[in-house]
């Protein structure tokens, strides 16, 4: 290489870093003065150094005039003047004129953006320390301020108000403004709106509840919201909220993120990384519009939120899930009214569809309601369909669009979805879709059509090649280097046998820091045990997780780990427990599970928040998950402490049986009727005879301990409380079986001992005859001769409510 080119190379570097890292920029731009994109160091940095103001790209060759806060590890965007419409890398400038007026210009020549503003003294634009960047006079009036024009960022200090609302940008890579906006609505509340292409709809807070009862003001005027730095955010309409970490002074930013949720971040002032400390939405697929028209959206612990389509539909566009799916048949198959020949009804089970109903009718059965799907035409699409267990009729919702669809196990209903009749009859269960990726950050980044400047393209070319050349090899070693030394550290002192199960599992394994930084140093204890603690966290990906720790000093620590960890990697049900990875560091041996919103059942039977038909779902909830681990999952398993502690609640109150730390697993070759056991498992109280009697253990044990859940649940009495019992002789104290039984034996009739024995925290509000069946199911799983005890699919067939499903033109 000649040496002037390699003079000019090294100067160009120089010139490069000193521009990257200059610390000399101003915090005021003063009128007269402009700012141009083609140089780098024409940017407004704040007092602090923590905001920049200038030029972002925002695409290829295509930028916005934004503010950043330049102290994370990667840049992050808090407002942009022109997020719909940027302008070229070449010759565009901010200007702030002599008259007052702040404008920007695309290439020298279209004004793009202005401040609309006017003076006839001296201004100046400052960038301020909390990130407001501020046009006023010399003498301090302000003319205009960025925190009065919010995008998709609400800073400390600054205020929501009814003129300023935030809307998402349309995904990570891609700042245009999105679907989704936070505003205060026409009754003064704040809500949360999709607004589409085509359809627009509330979705937060619940659409269905008044104001009134979320407990919301609708009498103010000030429509104002704002949050504070220490965490923080009252609203006019009485909602308000606290950051995890309140009371610390940090950078905090409240965001409508392009996925629809509205979610605070605290800044890490260690890692230099935002961490989610707040979020109004638990459940991703309750934010509507995500997954478009004609499909449904579910969510998975590793995959995350995604989409399929319905039966007989299809995709529209890949790369953007809101387009949502588009039938596979010709719309006039469903436009003849009276051609019953040629239509189906497709029955769907735990799912719905919110919104956009034709009306709500009564009926008095499942006939009516499809008929009058078929008499709209094409206007009808489908049904939804409730029992009204008070009027004793049938809720008939028929959906003139099929859109917010979502996978819902605990809802009560069912969708009948009408197809010509060949889809119909191609499968008796509904087609099974290959989850897709439904985040928005699918989208497409801005195209552009802006020229590159062509100044000195070949000796950039040059310099870029071989500085990314070199930056390549050292980030090579570097990560060669980190990998090997966290392997080493992590995998504490597992044997390799168990290495090569828990590798086998493919769950996802997480650092001992990203559990600490989850759990905030395991500060928000959630729930103990013989075996260990846990605690709430909120995970890198802004899943709510609990965290369970097991105990170092239990001998049985790491035995424990390993038989939930291979136990929990064969079942997959809704009722059962959904882990998402665990953590070997040293000794530590930790969980990690999603977070169930209303804890144990444990924690619930002592209060009146469990009325009598959450009790009855939880019930039958749980015998399906216990049918699905002895007779549906690829190897039989058995949990051995079935108890309330270990059947957690959602946000629902749908059932999940937990803690497989002693389960037993049995292959399919072996006798279920010949199990070998080293020690008794299980917890006193729910244990069963055969334990006491050296007898083989079959899957018979959880069915006992369910029979005795299911005797607490009714009664509210702990199985291991003695009761009295009035006799002739005397009181006598009995346990909880014992006690029932001298109730119902002694009584005239079934009416009078259920009073007795239902759980006074239910007030008398409980359907006698489902009490009655429950009762007589669960006493016939508690019997002492295992082989009377019915299996648990035989129990879930006894809690089976019978519903009309037989297809109409069959």
């Amino acid at each position: 290489m000649h040496s002037p080119t390699l003079i000019l190379l090294l100067l160009s570097l120089l010139l490069r870093f000193s521009a990257l890292f200059s610390l000399a920029a101003t915090d005021t731009l003063a009128d007269g003065s402009s700012l141009c994109v083609e140089e780098p160091d024409d940017i407004l940095v704040s007092p602090n150094g923590d905001f920049h103001a200038g030029f972002f790209p925002v695409g290829d060759n295509a930028f916005g005039f934004s503010i950043w806060f330049n102290s994370s590890k990667e840049p992050t965007l808090v407002w942009m003047a022109n997020r719909d419409q940027p302008v070229n890398g070449k010759a565009s400038t901010l200007s702030l004129l002599k008259n007052g007026n702040l404008i920007l210009r695309d290439a020298g020549r279209k004004t793009i953006w202005s401040s609309s503003t006017s003076s006839n003294s001296r201004v100046q634009l400052k960038l301020m320390n909390n990130g407001n960047l501020v046009l006023r006079t010399l003498q301090g009036n302000i003319l205009w301020q960025s925190f009065d024009s919010p995008t998709d960022t609400l800073l400390p200090g600054q205020p929501l108000t009814e003129r300023a609302n935030l809307v998402s940008s349309r995904s990570k890579t891609n700042y245009s403004s999105g679907f989704y906006r936070l505003y205060f609505d026409n009754d003064n509340v704040l809500r949360l709106l999709f607004k589409g292409p085509d359809v627009s709809s509330v979705f937060w807070p619940y659409p269905w509840m008044t104001p009134i009862e979320l407990q919301r003001s609708t009498y103010n005027i000030s429509k104002t919201a704002v949050l504070d730095p220490y965490g923080q955010f009252n609203s006019s309409d009485e909602f308000s909220f606290s950051s995890t970490d309140y009371g610390e002074r940090i950078y905090r930013r409240l965001l409508v993120d392009p996925d629809g949720n509205i979610r605070l971040y605290s800044f890490n002032g260690g890692t230099k990384t935002w961490e989610v400390s707040w979020q109004a939405i638990s459940d991703p697929c309750t934010v509507h519009g995500i997954c478009g028209p004609n499909s449904m959206c579910t969510y998975h612990h590793a995959l995350g939120r995604t989409c399929y389509c319905l039966q007989g539909h299809k995709i529209k566009n890949p790369n953007d899930w809101t387009q949502g799916c588009v039938p596979e048949f010709a719309i006039a198959d469903t436009t003849n009214n009276h051609s019953t020949d040629q239509l189906r009804f497709l029955q769907l089970s735990s799912f719905e569809f919110y919104g956009y109903d034709i009306g709500i009718y009564r009926l008095l059965n499942l006939s009516e309601c499809l008929h009058m799907c078929l008499e709209a035409g094409d206007n009808c699409k489908a049904v939804q369909v409730k029992v009204d267990y008070e009027g004793g009729n049938m809720l008939c919702y028929p959906k003139t669009l099929l859109l917010n669809g979502r996978d819902a196990p605990n809802f009560s209903g069912h969708i009948y979805l009408k197809l010509p009749k060949p889809i119909v009859l191609s499968s008796n269960k509904p087609r099974k879709y290959l989850p897709l990726n439904c985040s928005v950050a699918s989208f497409r980044q801005l195209n552009t059509t802006f020229e590159k400047s062509s100044t000195n393209t070949s000796l950039n070319i040059l310099l870029w090649f071989a500085s990314g050349i070199g930056a390549l090899e050292l980030t090579c070693i570097f990560l060669v280097w980190f990998c090997l030394f966290r392997s080493s550290k992590q995998a504490g002192t597992l044997t390799g046998e168990s290495r090569q199960l828990l590798s086998a599992t493919g769950f996802q394994r997480f650092t001992y820091e990203e559990l600490k930084r989850a759990t905030r140093g395991f500060t928000e204890e959630i729930g103990r045990g013989s075996g260990g603690i846990v605690y709430k966290g909120i995970l890198d990906d802004d899943r709510v997780a609990a965290i369970k720790r097991l105990s170092s000093d239990s001998n049985q620590g790491e035995a424990e780990f390993l038989a939930e960890i291979s136990t929990i990697g064969m079942v997959n049900h809704m009722n059962l427990i959904d882990m998402w990875g665990y953590c070997v560091h040293g000794k530590d041996r930790l969980l990690v599970y999603e977070y169930m919103e209303h804890g144990s059942l444990a924690e619930n039977l002592s209060s009146s928040v469990l009325d009598w038909n959450k009790r009855f779902n939880i019930a039958g909830g749980t015998a399906k998950g216990l049918a699905y681990l002895h007779e549906e999952c690829l190897e039989w398993v058995l949990h051995c402490d079935v108890k309330p502690q270990n059947i957690l609640l959602n946000n629902n109150f749908q059932p999940k049986v937990a803690d497989f730390g002693l389960s037993k697993l049995l292959n399919r070759n072996e006798s279920n009727t010949n199990s070998k056991f080293s020690k008794v498992r299980g917890t006193r109280g729910y244990m069963v005879p055969e334990w006491v009697y050296n007898f083989h253990i079959t899957s018979k044990v959880d069915v006992y301990s369910y029979g005795i859940v299911v005797l607490e649940m009714i009664t509210g009495k702990n199985p291991m409380g003695f009761h009295d019992i009035e006799h002739e002789e005397g009181i006598e104290q009995q346990r909880l079986v014992t006690w029932l039984m001298e109730k119902i034996n002694s009584a005239p009739t079934s009416k009078f001992w259920i009073e007795e024995m239902v759980d006074p925290n239910m007030e008398g509000q409980y359907d006698v005859a489902e009490v009655e069946l429950l009762v007589n199911v669960a006493l016939q799983c508690v019997l002492d001769d295992m082989d009377s005890r019915p299996t648990m699919s035989q129990v879930v067939e006894m809690l089976q409510v019978h519903q009309e499903t037989e297809r109409v033109f069959q």
